[in-house]
């Protein structure tokens, strides 16, 4: 199967990719201070010189004290850390290539004890205590006006340093998710019970963001059936029920769909092959990213624990087939990027050979 399909234009608006490559979103934690640096810069620079249509930045924290879950993430808000985005920007730009920030609040998940300020709980659709605690703060509705205007201003603040659209995490048990997911989101306010309830706040959110960047400023949303806390959940179990989750998502601004998913070949649901983003765009008429394992023999489970487990460089072949029968229209690659930054040159090149296999170790450095 011809390669070809990878490396078309695509495109949508004013965003114009030399390629269908996309980076996806990978956490990487290298930017203390919540800065990223010179090594932060080089890293993305250098998938957008070998080809890489579209780079998705790992998860960036958004203005608001309750957004980050972990060490050494980057920030999306105040001068030091839009400067250092300014240049990966810049870097990205003259090699050709474009980029997107992926726009993340943690919610829930974040832990007492995390930085910037050790004080703050998580923040969630629901209180949750623990031996008397606040381990979750459940959100009033001041509370999500703010992240929702949190939001808002790191859209702004993307445009304003020439980013080329922004994506919302909305996708694999954070904040949005939770509030998407019955399990995570008990309110009995409007942003609670049915699931166009609990979709409120995300469908509110990106008219907020639309607001801030006006039109023709693309907008991704990633979103995900499953769950970090539960890989076999599932919003939605059927075309008809994905289909009325996605529509009012749809008109309220977003443009691409980033549809998560562990493997991309699996069918999303009984009696057809097509997967999530197929589905997807099939439903809205937009266009979709898929993204599952592409260019590896093992998914990222099993690398989530300690383990001498090797990735080997997998065929193509069942992706491109769906890329030219137009089910998808962008294909964002993960670990094989992250250990490889040349994979899609060498791909182009049909140089399979050379594709470096993926282990654990390669999340220890940015290279």
């Amino acid at each position: 199967m011809p390669v070809q399909a990878l490396f078309k234009p695509f495109h949508l608006g004013t965003l114009e990719l030399p390629t269908r490559v996309v980076m996806a979103p990978m956490t990487r934690s290298f930017s203390p201070g919540g800065v990223p640096n010179a090594k932060v810069i080089e890293y993305y620079r250098r998938r957008a010189a070998a080809g890489v249509g579209l780079i998705i930045t790992e998860g960036t924290t958004v203005g608001h004290k309750a957004s980050n879950g972990y060490p050494n993430v980057p920030h999306f808000y105040g001068e030091e850390a839009l400067a250092g985005w300014k240049k990966v920007v810049d870097a990205v730009h003259t090699e050709g290539g474009k980029i997107v920030p992926q726009l993340w609040h943690v919610g829930s998940v974040r832990r007492i004890g995390t930085e910037p300020d050790a004080s703050v709980p998580g923040y969630g659709p629901s209180e949750k205590l623990k031996d008397g605690q606040v381990v979750v703060h459940g959100m009033s509705q001041q509370d999500i006006q703010d992240v929702i205007a949190a939001f808002a201003q790191a859209a702004s603040d993307a445009k304003r340093i020439g980013m080329d659209g922004v994506e919302i995490h909305g996708a694999h048990g954070y904040l949005v998710d939770q509030f998407f997911w019955e399990g995570s989101n008990q309110r009995t306010d409007e942003y609670g019970g049915s699931l166009a309830n609990r979709s409120r706040f995300a469908i509110e959110l990106i008219q907020a963001v639309r607001a801030a960047v006006g039109e023709g400023f693309p907008i991704i949303l990633r979103f995900s059936q499953w769950k970090q806390q539960d890989y076999t959940a599932r919003l939605v179990q059927t075309p008809q029920a994905l289909g009325e989750f996605l529509k009012p998502l749809s008109d309220a601004g977003v443009d691409i769909f980033h549809c998560s998913t562990r493997r991309f070949w699996e069918p999303e649901f009984d009696g057809s092959e097509l997967n999530l983003a197929g589905w997807t765009r099939k439903l809205t008429g937009k266009p979709t990213i898929t993204v599952g394992s592409v260019g590896l023999d093992g998914e990222f489970l099993q690398f989530m624990v300690n383990t001498d487990k090797v990735a080997q460089p997998a065929s193509l072949e069942k992706l491109l087939e769906r890329l030219n029968n137009d089910e998808f229209d962008l294909v964002a690659v993960g670990r094989a990027l992250l250990v490889d930054p040349d994979w899609a040159q060498k791909v182009r090149d049909g140089r399979e050979e050379d594709i470096l296999p993926f282990s654990r170790e390669a999340l220890m450095t940015l290279v």
